[in-house]
C-alpha cells in the first residue's frame, strides 16, 4: 500500500520523523543503504529476472509444439503480447508500490523484455514448423530464438529472411513493438520510479 502525506495533518512527533525518514529512503534509493544491505536489496533484484528468464528458455527449448497453421500461430502471438502487457502492467504496479524503485524498474524491465522475446522466438519457430516456405529456411528453436534477437538488436545480418507476406507481418510487428517497449515502456518506468520517489509518497512498510 501507498499512502501520500497530507501537508497540514496534525501528527505525533514520533510518526513526523518516521515518515520523514521514509521519504528519505525513497529519494535518496538504494544509494543511501549500507554495503551489505545494498547487496540484500540488489542480489534478489538480479536474481529474480534472471531465474525467470532460464525458466522461460528453458519451456522454450523443452515443451512439444504441434503442428498449427498460420492463422492459429498469428493468434497465439496476440496471446502471447497480452501477457507481455499483463506482466508490464503488474511491474508496474510493484515499482509504485516499491521500497527500492530503481532496483524493481530494473528488474521489470528484464522480466517484460524476457517474456517478449520468448514469445517471438516461439512464433517464428511456429510459423516455420507449420509452413517451411515462410522464411528462407527451416528454422530450429535456436534459430527461431537467434532470429528474434537480431530483430530486435536491428543488426540484420541476413541470414535468415522472411519470405511470405504472413513472416513479413509477424517480423513488421516486432519491429513496431521494439520501438514501443524500447521508448514509450521505458517512459513509463522512468515516470512510476519518479512518482515513487516524490517527497510524501510513503511506503507503510518503511513507516511501521
Amino acid at each position: 500500500m501507498i499512502r501520500r502525506s497530507r501537508p497540514g495533518s496534525r501528527t505525533d512527533p514520533s510518526a513526523a520523523d518516521d515518515e520523514k525518514r521514509a521519504v528519505t529512503v525513497a529519494e535518496d534509493g538504494v544509494r543511501s543503504l549500507s554495503r551489505r544491505a545494498r547487496v540484500r536489496v540488489l542480489v534478489p533484484a538480479v536474481l529474480r529476472p534472471v531465474c525467470a528468464t532460464v525458466v522461460l528458455v528453458s519451456a522454450y527449448f523443452l515443451l512439444p509444439f504441434t503442428t498449427v497453421d498460420n492463422l492459429r500461430t498469428v493468434s497465439l502471438l496476440i496471446g502471447g503480447l497480452a501477457v507481455v502487457c499483463a506482466v508490464y502492467v503488474w511491474q508496474i504496479r510493484r515499482v509504485l508500490r516499491a521500497e527500492y524503485p530503481v532496483a524493481q524498474a530494473v528488474e521489470a524491465l528484464a522480466v517484460t523484455v524476457g517474456v517478449y522475446l520468448v514469445a517471438y522466438a516461439t512464433t517464428y519457430f511456429l510459423l516455420s514448423y507449420s509452413g517451411p516456405d515462410n522464411f528462407n529456411e527451416a528454422l530450429t528453436r535456436l534459430d527461431a530464438l537467434y532470429f528474434t534477437l537480431t530483430v530486435f538488436a536491428t543488426v540484420g545480418f541476413g541470414d535468415i529472411v522472411a519470405s511470405t507476406e504472413a513472416a513479413r507481418a509477424v517480423v513488421s510487428a516486432q519491429i513496431i513493438g521494439n520501438l514501443i517497449l524500447i521508448s514509450l515502456g521505458i517512459r513509463v518506468l522512468t515516470a512510476s520510479v519518479r512518482w515513487r520517489r516524490k517527497p510524501g509518497i510513503v511506503h507503510d512498510s518503511a513507516a511501521q
